[in-house]
């Protein structure tokens, strides 16, 4: 047999290979509560000297009505609600039964004393808090497009 066919092999079974070690990566933006799935926290990277960001992401397949009241990471000294039901704490009522967004047109987290700039393709940890669903840790993601 021919060494160029052996090599083919290799480098088929090496791609399928790395394809299966990237597969429980595409599903690393959900996040489960006892009662909720959390779908993809993100934000935009931020210039030099911002001293906010603001976060989205998605709450569904919720089984009993929950609060967000909690949202710590190492890239900022606090947060806050912001947008339509902006408050100065986190306080964000989810509903049982629907999909309830958190994004930049409407009601969003927002990220207060950063503590430097976000850059895209980074990822950092975020602990968020529910009054029912307890405490997740989940990732913060940092895009260069919106996809909400």
């Amino acid at each position: 047999m021919h060494p160029l066919i052996h090599r083919r092999a290799a480098l088929r079974a090496g791609l399928a290979f790395g394809a299966a070690l990237a597969l429980p990566q595409a599903r690393a933006c959900e996040y489960f509560a006892d009662n909720l799935r959390i779908t993809h926290p993100w934000c935009t990277a931020t210039r030099p000297g911002a001293t906010s960001v603001i976060v989205s992401m998605v709450f569904d397949q919720v089984t009993r009505p929950d609060r967000l009241i909690g949202a710590t990471t190492m890239v900022a000294d606090g947060a806050e609600i912001g947008g339509q039901l902006a408050r100065a704490e986190v306080d964000f009522a989810i509903p049982q039964g629907v999909e309830t967004h958190l994004a930049e047109h409407g009601t969003y987290l927002q990220l207060t004393g950063l503590k430097f700039p976000l850059e895209v393709a980074r990822t950092y940890p975020l602990v968020l808090t529910f009054e029912n669903g307890g405490v997740v840790q989940a990732t913060l993601n940092v895009d260069l497009q919106r996809f909400m």
